[in-house]
């Protein structure tokens, strides 16, 4: 007799419990778990999709002052490290406002002509220097930035973490840790010879708390704030770059690229043209010095 009852008590108890619990809100609950996101592309993968250990070019790439340069996003999709890399959710829209910053740092600048924002639809998936090839004859550039990227977005949820489920969900009191690590990386290469001028990295980490029902709503605002912040940084990276890259010319010209001048263009530009001027004052000076 005392074992049924203690067999009709025990469901009856834990029916209680849930009916109290449900009384104030929701069903609780102690429950954890992880999960990731992660989106990337790779301009390896994109200038290189057959290739493990790809050699760089011989021979020095010919630069035409006044540049006329594109700057573009590396589509997804392809090979890299062996693996495929996942299709991405940067929006094209995103993409064209994160460019156009990028853009907008370097106009004005005497030695550079112009510069394209290349939409990514001009771009395929491994399509090598082939694609840029063409890009090249559809757009007249002559040197492209290609921006690679790569985000992961982890939510932990808190073991410890005390959880209602209610009509629109479930709410975690003491909140999820969402962190989202980004990084962009502009490679900047002269399309004709292959060659890789310089490169440059920008990179964010954005955390945050949120209750479960807003998880996917907080990672994506954090997504976009991760971006925009990896922005900024690659900004200032690609001006000091760029600034090395002047000084590498000026003090080794034979061994870095070879300077050319477009018909109609007389301005020294800020990749040595004031250098090469220098040296010619100085050789006319020295032969002036030996006449006397």
């Amino acid at each position: 007799m005392h074992s049924t009852r203690s067999r009709l008590f025990l469901p009856a108890l834990l029916a209680l419990g849930g009916a109290l619990m449900l009384a104030v809100g929701g069903c609780f609950s102690i429950w954890g778990g992880q999960r990731q996101k992660h989106q990337a592309s790779s301009v390896v993968g994109f200038l290189y999709p057959d290739q493990v250990d790809p050699l760089p070019p011989a021979g020095l790439p010919v630069l035409r002052l006044p540049l006329r340069v594109g700057v573009a996003f590396v589509p997804p999709g392809g090979k890299r490290g062996g693996g495929y890399v996942a299709p991405d959710s940067l929006s094209e829209t995103k993409k064209m406002t994160l460019l156009q910053r990028v853009a907008d740092e370097f106009k004005g600048r005497d030695y550079i002509e112009r510069i394209e924002i290349v939409p990514t639809s001009y771009l395929r998936p491994g399509g090598g220097f082939t694609n840029l090839d063409q890009v090249r004859g559809l757009l007249g550039v002559d040197v492209i930035a290609l921006v690679a990227y790569d985000q992961v977005q982890f939510t932990d949820e808190n073991l410890l973490s005390l959880s209602y489920w209610t009509i629109v969900g479930a709410y975690l009191f003491h909140g999820n840790k969402n962190d989202s690590q980004t990084l962009l990386e502009a490679a900047v290469y002269d399309i004709s010879s292959q060659h890789l001028l310089f490169r440059a990295p920008g990179i964010s980490s954005v955390q945050g708390r949120s209750a479960a029902v807003y998880v996917d709503e907080d990672l994506r605002s954090d997504s976009a704030k991760g971006f925009d912040l990896a922005t900024t940084e690659l900004i200032a990276n690609l001006k000091q770059q760029l600034e090395a890259f002047r000084e590498r010319v000026k003090q080794s010209p034979d061994a870095v690229a070879h300077i050319e001048h477009r018909p109609g263009y007389t301005g020294g530009g800020a990749l040595g043209g004031g250098f090469f001027a220098a040296l010619a004052l100085l050789a006319l000076a020295r032969q002036l010095w030996r006449k006397r």
